[in-house]
């Protein structure tokens, strides 16, 4: 199955998507086997073994793990002076100790990190069986990617090192996201990402009757960003994710911490509000006699591809053909480092979904297969150099 200009793409999306939904045993198999292996942030190993297992099963050349840790597999092209990168970050936000198992339901799947993004590396881990049932001989090297140490703290060294370090000509390159179908990231917005910590000190004076606790220095904290004025353009927004602290209900918080992140269309603005935060936690620090630190451990850059860039272009006449509205959303994830070294990239959503992060996060079935097919048409298109 050869695609002879882009319009013949096209005409093939609706076979491409009957053949998928033949092969659905496979890919909810690899899904659930996926799904159900706890990959947290820096302990990623046991899952990315199993799908270097399943490109092994494949038949695909040069199936190791880099220094970084990374599952790398290769599904070689008739011109091997040109590459095509197909990636999906293997680690997840939950841990080991939460469990796993994954429902199968008629028209959906259920678990642990299903949409984001055990689906994502199950279609990476598939798409070498799904080529050869539909007859599919790229011309260029299809190289799979299981990124490891994305999210958090891991600040995308899986990829940036894959990037620094690998040896294929890189054309174009696809991050697989499992939700939201329709998804099309194309460009990266500034970001900055961190965390506030906020100790009582060991040499606290407790005379001072309860008057003591992390949380209310934490909460003067907040506040103080709260007041931070925002522009409306370039757009910006500061994000309060996650707050942990205290152990009881008669317990002084010795301890608390703010998971925050800074975004917006402009880097000088990241900065300045980073500046900002930082500054808040000295002067807090020396209001409320407590020790307060920020630590501000992930950044990016904004940047990407057009609106009008021909991959773009043809992945948005994709979607359009499979009758599927196109959402266009920024992206501060593994398209980030694909922007910093001027590689032309999407993120594209394989599904929908529901209880995103959330321990009873959902995938629905039947989407899926256009996801997939969305997929195949868009590395047709690149690989017949109607993206350049």
């Amino acid at each position: 199955m050869a695609a002879k200009n882009i319009k013949s793409v096209f005409q093939q999306l609706p076979k491409i998507e009957n053949k998928l939904r033949g092969m659905s045993e496979i890919l909810l198999a690899n899904l659930v086997m996926i799904g159900e292996i706890p990959a947290p942030t820096f302990r990623e190993e046991r899952r990315v073994q199993f799908i270097l297992d399943r490109f092994n099963e494949a038949g695909l050349t040069e199936c190791s793990t880099d220094e970084a840790g990374n599952g790398i597999g290769v599904l070689p092209g008739s011109d091997d002076d040109q590459s095509i990168l197909l990636c999906a970050h293997s680690d997840t936000v939950f841990n080991e100790k939460v469990d796993h198992t994954m429902q199968v339901n008629t028209d959906s799947i259920t678990g642990t990190g299903v949409a984001d993004n055990s689906l994502g590396t199950a279609i990476l881990a598939t798409i070498p069986y799904i080529l050869e049932e539909l007859e599919i001989k790229l011309k260029s090297n299809l190289v799979l990617l299981a990124g490891v140490k994305t999210l958090g703290r891991g600040d995308l060294h899986g990829i940036r090192f894959f990037l620094e370090n690998n040896k294929f000509n890189i054309q174009s390159a696809i991050c697989l996201e499992g939700v939201e179908l329709g998804r099309l990231s194309y460009s990266s917005i500034g970001m900055l990402r961190g965390e506030i910590t906020c100790k009582v000190p060991e040499a606290y004076d407790w005379s001072r009757f309860g008057d003591a606790s992390a949380i209310l220095t934490l909460n003067e904290v907040i506040n103080k960003i709260n007041d931070i004025r925002l522009p409306k353009r370039p757009r910006t927004s500061i994000v309060m994710g996650s707050i942990e602290g205290g152990t009881s209900f008669d317990t002084i918080a010795l301890e608390s911490t703010l998971g925050f992140e800074v975004r917006s269309e402009s880097q000088k603005v990241v900065d300045e509000i980073g500046e900002r935060i930082e500054e808040i936690g000295i002067e807090v620090s020396s209001k409320m006699g407590d020790h307060v630190n920020v630590d501000i451990f992930a950044r990016r850059s904004p940047g990407g591809i057009e609106f009008s860039h021909p991959l773009t272009r043809c992945a948005r006449s994709i979607l359009n053909e499979l009758g599927l509205e196109p959402r266009l959303a920024p992206s501060i994830s593994e398209l980030s480092a694909l922007i910093d070294k001027k590689i032309p990239a999407l993120t594209l959503g394989l599904s929908t979904g529901d209880h995103l992060h959330e321990k009873n996060e959902t995938i629905k079935i039947d989407p899926l297969y256009k996801g997939i097919t969305q997929i195949i048409g868009t590395l047709l298109a690149i690989d017949g150099g109607y993206c350049d």
